[in-house]
């Protein structure tokens, strides 16, 4: 609950520091530099769990045709 109330405290403080400063010109400058960074790395991001989910799918399928196998070989 305390953590809670902090954030919406600290957001206030930085609310109203960039109405009252007019820090926009700064907030587009950090963006510009920003923005491109995050997507790269969202987009890699996605990447991996792709692969992992593919891989993953594979191995499901391959247990999924070697468990018929043992059953019929236990009876």
């Amino acid at each position: 609950m305390g953590s809670i109330i902090g954030g919406l405290v600290i957001a206030a403080i930085g609310a109203i520091w960039f109405v009252g400063g007019q820090l926009w010109f700064e907030l587009w400058v950090v963006l510009k530099g920003v923005l491109p960074a995050m997507l790269v790395g969202g987009g890699l991001v996605a990447i991996i769990a792709g692969v992992s989910s593919v891989k993953d799918k594979i191995v499901a399928k391959k247990e999924e045709a070697k468990a018929p196998a043992s059953e019929e070989k236990k009876e």
